[in-house]
């Protein structure tokens, strides 16, 4: 009951920002600007699906987050940000400073909110799926997507009209100039905005203090909030205002964004290279997983022998399956052995346990093929390793030695 009313909530907003963008640029402009704005959308998903590849979330997750973020945030954000501008021009007779003020003020704390509120529902309601800092960074960076594709449209639809009253076409046309700022210089913007959010919660979700469990959520938004301000106003900081926030701030803030959470991906390789092996000693796993398992290209090529040799698609969900869940009891280990143990902890590592049991018969030959094939060459054997354990040679009678 609660999945279906929250589909018909967002159907519903859904119809109504669709009415409202079309009303304000017109059917032919909300086609073109339809057409242009959903060509950034599945380079930036495809991203984030790739960025949460050790331990992916269901697409049920990304559905609903980008649902919310193209239909109720973008709702949420057109009618409180139209009503707070129009009151501060009525309250000042300053419709200039009006528009400043919504641009750099009301606009980023409304819209950070709206989107930030799709992650809270997923961090509250779907909490095993909301796995640490690269799991709410997928969250949150396609609610965003989803936002920036629905103003994109309404951007992108009044350039077009612009266009229209005025003339012009082609390269030289504001729709062009529209699209090229927007869809190919700063597509990230609102996903990178968001993501700040998204590793606030994702940090939250992991076992720590409850202070931490708030502090870390509200100091994500307030730095995306931050950062969305900074960026609305670069306008306001003369005529390379613009140039000068987004190459000195915003591209390596996205660099370095992007290169700590690649970082932390790794991490989780490591961490399951790490810790599993105790699970081959008390035989849950075969003694190749481990190595396989804390690696990328050994987990996609153990995905690609299933779904060629071991039954297709559904041989290959089920070593995907395998493959994140063996990476959540890996990483559940080791927050236990560094002391941030849950009381639920045997209980976890149970049911986790069990799981990879379950789906042993398809994943384990795939990933023992994958560790064949991605292991080092061995290394050269010289003469003294040839017999026994490896050691110098003996250190005895040597006719030569001075």
């Amino acid at each position: 009951m609660r999945h279906g009313a929250l589909a018909g909530l967002l159907a519903l907003s859904g119809l109504v920002i669709l009415a409202l963008v079309r009303r304000q640029t017109g059917t032919e402009g909300f086609l073109v600007g339809l057409g242009l704005a959903v060509v950034p959308v599945p380079w930036l998903i495809a991203a984030f699906r790739w960025l949460d590849r050790v331990r992916p979330g269901p697409w049920r997750n990304l559905l609903f987050a980008f649902a919310w973020g193209a239909c109720a945030a973008a709702l949420i954000a057109i009618v409180a940000n139209s009503f707070a501008t129009h009151w501060i021009a009525t309250a000042t007779a300053d419709p200039s400073g009006a528009d400043t003020l919504g641009a750099t003020v009301i606009a980023p704390v409304v819209e950070e909110s709206a989107k930030a509120a799709a992650v809270l529902l997923v961090f509250v309601f779907r909490r095993r799926d909301f796995t640490g800092p690269v799991g709410g960074a997928a969250i949150a960076g396609v609610t965003a997507t989803g936002f920036a594709f629905t103003e994109n449209i309404l951007y992108l639809g009044n350039a077009f009209g612009t266009d229209q009253s005025i003339g012009t076409s082609g390269i030289v046309s504001v729709t062009a100039a529209t699209f090229f700022v927007r869809g190919v210089m700063s597509p990230f913007a609102h996903p990178l905005f968001t993501v700040f959010t998204g590793i606030g919660f994702g940090l939250a979700a992991l076992p720590r203090g409850r202070r931490l469990r708030w502090l870390f959520p509200v100091g994500g938004l307030l730095l995306a909030m931050s950062m969305h301000a900074l960026w609305n106003g670069s306008a306001a900081f003369g005529q390379f205002g613009f140039l000068v926030v987004y190459g000195g701030f915003m591209a390596p803030a996205f660099g370095l964004l992007a290169w700590l959470l690649i970082r932390s991906r790794q991490r989780e390789l490591r961490v399951a290279r790490e810790e599993l092996p105790v699970y081959v000693y008390a035989g849950w796993l075969a003694p190749a997983e481990p190595f396989a398992l804390g690696s990328l290209r050994a987990r996609r090529l153990a995905r690609d022998h299933a779904r060629r040799f071991l039954g297709g698609r559904p041989a290959a969900r089920a070593v995907v399956h395998y493959e994140t869940t063996a990476t959540e009891l890996a990483l559940l280990r080791h927050r236990a052995r560094a002391g941030r143990i849950g009381p639920d902890f045997s209980v976890r590592e149970h049911e986790l346990l069990v799981t990879l049991w379950q789906h042993r018969a398809s994943s384990r030959p795939a990933l023992e093929y994958a560790a064949r094939v991605t292991a080092p060459p061995p290394s050269p054997v010289t003469y003294w390793q040839r017999y026994g354990h490896p050691a110098p040679p003996y250190a005895g009678y040597n006719p030569y030695r001075t």
